[in-house]
Parts: C-alpha cells; structure tokens; sequence
C-alpha cells in the first residue's frame, strides 16, 4: 500500500452550480484532511460541501454544511478525517465566483 499526500483538488467554481473539486480515483482511496474556502472578495459569500458517493447524485443526505458564510476577504478552513472510496467525490456550491475551494490529504493506491 501506497500512500501519497497531496493536494487533491482546487476549484474556482461558477456561482450557484453544484460542482466536483474532488474525486477519488479507480482502484484508490482517500483520506481529506482539510478543505479551506477562501473568498476572494469583499462582499461576504457562503459555501455548501457535500461528500457524494460513486454513482450518486447530491441530496441532503450528503452535505457536510450548507449555506454557510464566508466573510469578505477571508477563509474557512475545515480540519476533518473523511475517509472515500474509488470515484466517491466532494461536490461545493458557492454563491460567488470570487470563492475557491482547495481539498488536502492523501490518495492510497
């Protein structure tokens, strides 16, 4: 077994559409260690993560948060041991493109 620490995704998404950041690759798994949303501008934005398993789409089963604020010029960072399987994904809705979303841990092959 294999293990790589890494980042495992970074995202500038479009505003108010469901978008992957992150997904786990075939024949892999993954631990995510922190994900840090940072918004980029002045105006205070929110964020929405959700943790999708293979196959599936988003529903409210899978959020980790929803709608939850990020002041103007300013970043959350969430510190969090989620294990993924192969093709599992995080997913994130912003409501401003000036938010980006970067994912950190490790992929076991």
């Amino acid at each position: 077994m294999t293990i790589t620490y890494k980042i495992l995704g970074q995202l500038n998404p479009s505003a108010n559409s469901m978008s992957t950041v992150y997904t786990v690759p075939a024949s892999n798994s993954a631990v995510i260690s922190t994900v840090v949303i940072c918004n980029q501008a002045v105006n205070s934005a929110a964020f929405s993560l959700a943790v999708v398993a293979s196959g599936d789409s988003p529903t409210a089963k899978n959020f980790l948060n929803f709608q939850t604020p990020v002041p103007g010029n300013d970043s959350i960072t969430v510190t969090i041991g989620i294990t993924m399987a192969a093709n599992d994904s995080i997913r994130a809705n912003v409501t401003s493109s000036n938010v980006s979303v970067g994912i950190f841990g490790s992929e076991i092959y």
